[in-house]
């Protein structure tokens, strides 16, 4: 199912690199509940994060950053450069990443590091942080019988090992998304 005109978001890095988290991310975004987007430079960075940690996967890592540019070819924000010079954020390297929600209009910055990102330097482009577990919570309650559809989904699809509902609901609180799980949990019959 797509529906137009869902709410952009910039996906920072640090909620791509957990696999888990990227992976109902990218679903939720496939399905059409939001528009995902990311810039070259998030997407380095969360590469080059992940090649650091596990060196010996890099030609799945390499495949999977190959996949989301064929599968998400809109979702690359481009021409954002020249807004990075006059941002102001607690890390300066993280003003690519609001320069890219600048560009593409984005209302909301994915991260799992919100303190890089505070409202008062936000508030002026109209964009707000939010983690990924808030945020997919979020959108869950939004769109509850598509959220449904994609978990099930997903977890029906992970077969090594095969995840009953319950179990599901107890990996995605594991992964970090404690949120979307109790919301998965009160829907269990539908998982």
């Amino acid at each position: 199912m797509h529906i137009a005109d869902r709410f952009v978001v910039v996906l920072d890095a640090n909620v791509l690199f957990p696999f888990r988290k990227r992976d109902v991310l990218l679903r939720f975004s496939h399905a059409g509940l939001f528009r995902a987007r990311w810039s070259e430079d998030i997407l380095e960075e969360w590469t080059r994060n992940l090649l650091a940690l596990k060196p010996q996967l890099e030609e799945s890592i390499r495949a999977q950053q190959a996949a989301m540019r064929d599968h998400f070819p809109e979702a690359l924000v481009i021409g954002h450069a020249p807004l990075v010079g006059a941002l102001d954020l607690p890390d300066p390297d993280d003003r690519h990443v609001l320069a890219a929600a600048i560009q593409c209009g984005a209302q909301h910055i994915v991260t799992d590091n919100i303190v890089d990102f505070p409202a008062d330097k936000l508030e002026p482009y109209d964009i707000e942080a939010i983690d990924a577990d808030a945020f997919l919570s979020r959108t869950f309650d939004l769109y509850p019988a598509e959220a449904l559809t994609v978990l099930r989904q997903l977890r029906t699809h992970y077969n090594n090992p095969p995840y009953s509902a319950p179990e599901f609901v107890l990996d995605l609180t594991a992964k970090g998304l404690p949120k979307l799980a109790a919301r998965a949990r009160q829907n269990q019959a539908f998982l």
